[in-house]
């Protein structure tokens, strides 16, 4: 029999509870690869330990949905809002941050503990009321995870690549390894566009409002950069070169000593996975680059990064397919012609999250929603850099044309790559 498709957690309807059951599982799933020891470790500030995201995902459960709905709710364990509250200042104080791979306790099996707790309280909560308020925040906290389980993949894969071991965290399919689709640019819209979150279904705040832009007349590639494409880049100098950079991109440059994108080996002939160390595929989009690599490469191809209004207006009526972790490679895989009319846009969703040219900022008439919640978004708009299209750690149906994802413009761990523009 055909393997049931999961339940859609964009829009899980009054009868939530097999959507939650569905996201709280596959977290679950996603940790059981690792052995204790491996929950515990954090690799840099930027990254969690698992053990921290598997209690944090359930403390936003406890913390926004069962101790506001559900009268005398109490907390599994005091203190514990203080180790796994993130960043919400108006809730509490919480845990540094870089601070958070000291926390040998409370051990893995007292989290698990937790998150069967939170599950049974929400297990209830969920039969005895289907109000609209109660599955907005629920509907909110299964994105939340749905985001942490790409952090979860990403943020072990730093981890286990610092290992002298290189250990894989789970093997994986071999790539294929198929020669490049040519790359051709399609125009794109222009003029007076729309962009935005519009329609049934979830959004996050920052997706909206819908509004006007105008766009220059423009052309968007049809593939992601392969990784063949970027070392032409290296090749020819490209991390030599300060006039290819922004400066503080070649002061990042010359501080880090990078040479390539992360995980490749200094023989630029492998690259490290989370099936482990691995050849590269030539022909597969070039990965865990930063904007500034990205915007580099772009100025030394003749090009440019496409804004999000133009890699919105390109996506938006494309259906949400491609290489998600539902599939098991993850890692990015190399385009693949539909067959169709040559030259049409491939990848615009999954394999790599696509860096633009837009900073991260509120849309006109973008309001941060009251309370602890609106800290969620809003706050983060400063210094970082829009990233669009998903990848293949984002779990499928997570994403949309309209989702802004947004990292600082040095962050290569994620799995981020780039998308070629140019002015028509």
């Amino acid at each position: 029999m055909p393997a049931l498709a999961p339940p859609r957690v964009d829009r899980p309807g009054p009868d939530i509870a097999p959507a939650y059951a569905y996201v709280r599982d596959r977290t679950a799933s996603l940790c059981a690869p690792l052995a204790p020891e491996d929950t515990v470790a954090q690799s840099m500030p930027d990254a969690s330990p698992a053990k921290w995201h598997l209690a944090h995902t359930t403390w936003f459960f406890e913390e926004f949905v069962l101790a506001r709905f559900v009268s005398g709710y109490r907390r599994f364990r005091d203190g514990w809002d203080y180790l796994f509250n993130s960043y919400y200042q108006t809730v509490g104080p919480m845990h540094a941050r870089a601070r958070r791979g000291l926390l040998t306790r409370p051990t893995l099996d007292e989290v698990l503990d937790y998150r069967a707790h939170v599950d049974a309280a929400m297990r209830r909560l969920l039969v005895e009321r289907d109000d609209a308020g109660l599955l907005a925040r629920v509907t909110l906290g299964l994105h939340h995870e749905q985001q942490h389980q790409e952090l979860l993949l990403t943020d072990i894969q730093h981890l286990f690549s610092l290992n002298p071991l290189q250990p894989a965290y789970r093997e994986s399919r071999a790539a294929p390894t198929s020669a490049a689709v040519d790359l051709r640019f399609v125009a794109g819209r222009h003029g007076v566009v729309e962009t935005g979150h519009a329609g049934e279904g979830f959004a996050y705040d920052n997706e909206g409002p819908r509004h006007r832009e105008w766009l220059h007349p423009h052309a968007i590639a049809n593939r992601c950069v392969t990784n063949e494409e970027f070392r032409a880049f290296i090749d020819d100098g490209g991390y030599r070169n300060p006039v290819l950079w922004l400066s503080e991109g070649w002061d990042t440059v010359c501080r880090e000593g990078w040479r390539h994108p992360l995980y490749w080996d200094d023989d630029l002939e492998t690259t490290f996975t989370l099936a482990g160390r691995r050849a590269h595929v030539g022909a597969a989009p070039v990965c865990h680059i930063s904007f500034f690599e990205a915007d580099a490469f772009a100025r030394w191809a003749g090009a440019r990064l496409p804004t999000e209004a133009e890699w919105e207006s390109f996506a938006g009526e494309l259906p949400v397919q491609g290489n998600f972790a539902d599939s098991g490679m993850l890692r990015p895989l190399p385009a693949r012609s539909t067959g169709g009319a040559s030259g049409g846009p491939l990848q615009m969703f999954g394999d790599v999250w696509a860096w633009t040219a837009s900073p991260y900022v509120g849309y006109p008439g973008y309001r941060p929603a009251q309370g602890a919640i609106g800290e969620y978004n809003g706050k983060f708009m400063s210094g970082q850099w829009v990233l669009r299209g998903g990848s293949c750690a984002t779990p499928a149906g997570h994403v949309r044309a309209s989702y802004r994802n947004f990292f600082h413009p040095a962050a290569r761990w994620q799995f981020s790559g780039m998308r070629l523009a140019r002015d028509a």
